[in-house]
Order: C-alpha cells, then sequence, then structure tokens
C-alpha cells in the first residue's frame, strides 16, 4: 500500500509560479511510474507530467512542455510538480499517482493515470488575477 498526500496548491496570478509535492509513505516510490495529473470543472482528467523510477526519463504533453517540470527527491520519497508561467487553464485539482507498471510514462500521461494503483486526494491550483 502506497498513500499519496499532495500539497502546494493555491490561488496565483497568471504568469506566476508553484511547487506541488505529493509525499508518499507505505512503501518506496522506487518501483513505480510516478504522474502528475489535473482535472478541470467538466473536463476529463489529463496527465501533465510523468516520470520513469527506472531511469528518470519524464514526459510532458504539449500543453505544459518548457513549462512544468517533474522531479524527485529520493530521500524524502517525494514528488515534486514546478510549474512556472501559470495560465488561467492551467485552473484545476492536481493529483499524484503511481502506476506498479509496466508502463510507459508516455502512456500512463496519454491514458490520463487510466489503472494507476495509487491516487493522492488532490490538491487545487487556481490561477487567476
Amino acid at each position: 500500500q502506497v498513500q499519496l498526500v499532495e500539497s502546494g496548491g493555491g490561488l496565483v496570478q497568471p504568469g506566476g509560479s508553484l511547487r506541488l509535492s505529493c509525499a508518499a509513505s507505505g512503501d518506496t516510490l522506487d518501483y513505480y511510474a510516478i504522474g502528475w495529473f489535473r482535472q478541470a470543472p467538466g473536463k476529463e482528467r489529463e496527465g501533465v507530467s510523468c516520470i520513469s523510477t527506472s531511469d528518470g526519463s519524464t514526459y510532458y504533453p504539449d500543453s505544459v512542455k518548457g513549462r512544468f517540470t517533474i522531479s524527485r527527491d529520493n530521500a524524502k520519497n517525494t514528488v515534486y510538480l514546478q510549474m512556472n508561467s501559470l495560465k488561467p487553464e492551467d485552473t484545476a485539482v492536481y493529483y499524484c499517482a503511481v502506476d506498479a507498471g509496466p508502463i510507459a510514462i508516455e502512456a500512463m500521461c496519454a491514458l490520463g493515470g487510466y489503472g494507476a494503483n495509487y491516487w493522492g486526494k488532490g490538491t487545487l491550483v487556481t490561477v487567476s488575477s
């Protein structure tokens, strides 16, 4: 069992930055693919950043490429999502999830985390002036 807790959401102005954290407990994240996902009201859940624990490779969809960065702190068993140049359309509840695999990170993100083993409860990000 893995428990995931997201934090770091809040209200930010367009063009601003936020860093989200996903703290894991119950098991190490070493053997999982990890992703950040978001869901805005009335929209489907979408993957915004995914990382492979085997080789550290990352995947970003075009909507966030160059603005979002996913990273890990193995010592803290925590995954981060650095979000820069935020736009109003980035407003959503952001979730982290882990998948025991095997799954390609591109697929994990493209599928919106479908089939992921564990999910956090989410943190709300609002981008507004």
